[in-house]
């Protein structure tokens, strides 16, 4: 087993009869999932002493319950970026990552940054320089406000359309908790906002479209593996967000507090 594989097997583990085991659950829900099938399972591996390694059968599909643990984790980011299930499950409910906050403040700023790029690429100033500068400043921060409560916009017209529909397709209520935690992770796509500013070319403009579209189907397949649900349902959970989203954008145009929120929408004049 490789050092990748190794380093991933290092989630806690528990002795039983001499046997090291990942830590099972202490009450009736299970907390890793199966990558194949999404069926709950008490453990990912067994350690049978001198590094003997046993990776847990699924019950249900007979498989591995998760084959990601004994990969490098480079790998497994190249299946999440091709949205592979499996990938997203390993990633959503058999690792404990905590970088939902902090990824959440980078990507609002990145789009920030490309919208107050935009702003100042579009105004011409004549003011003093400590004016300008100090303008400059607060354009930034304006973006970044404008950039978090359209997401949140976004968010919430994903809660609200399934808080309404779940109930009547599902036994037990959405872990919205879990919900938004995946699709704070699932945004990463933003960080690529950066470089395809730095780098501007004439497809800068394609690039943009490209992210905005990698970035929805990366929220589709999170909101899919994270409660279950089929892709009609994503789709039009995501399509809801959307829509709440684009209200939000079209109340700040109206407002003339923004300058084209949707980071896909550029100035061809400007290349």
């Amino acid at each position: 087993m490789g050092n990748g594989g190794r380093s991933g097997l290092q989630q806690g583990k528990g002795n039983v009869g001499g046997v090291a085991a990942t830590p099972t659950a202490a009450s009736a829900s299970c907390q890793y999932r199966c990558i194949e099938c999404n069926q709950e399972a008490k453990e990912l591996y067994r350690d049978y002493n001198h590094g003997v390694l046993k990776i847990t059968i699924c019950k249900s599909c007979q498989k591995p319950v998760d084959k990601y643990i004994e990969y490098d984790p480079v790998i497994i980011l190249i299946n999440a970026i091709l949205c592979k299930a499996q990938a997203y499950r390993h990633i959503l409910f058999n690792t404990q990552i905590n970088i939902h906050g902090k990824l959440c403040i980078f990507c609002l700023l990145c789009e920030a940054y490309l919208r107050w790029w935009q702003l100042q690429d579009s105004n011409q100033n004549t003011a003093p320089d400590d004016l300008i500068r100090y303008a400059k400043e607060w354009d930034f921060y304006r973006m970044f406000a404008i950039a978090a409560l359209e997401q949140t916009a976004y968010f919430i017209g994903i809660f609200t359309f399934l808080w309404v529909e779940r109930p009547m397709t599902a036994k037990k209520k959405p872990n919205f908790i879990l919900l938004l935690k995946a699709l704070l992770l699932s945004s990463y796509g933003k960080l690529l906002l950066i470089p395809a500013v730095i780098w501007e070319h004439d497809y800068t403009s394609v690039c943009l479209k490209l992210i905005k579209v990698f970035v929805l189907t990366s929220n589709f397949q999170a909101i899919r593996v994270t409660l279950n649900i089929n892709r009609k349902l994503s789709f039009l959970a995501v399509l809801s967000g959307l829509l709440l989203e684009s209200i939000m954008v079209y109340f700040f145009q109206s407002m003339e507090w923004d300058v084209g929120s949707d980071y896909a929408i550029f100035k061809s004049q400007d290349f």
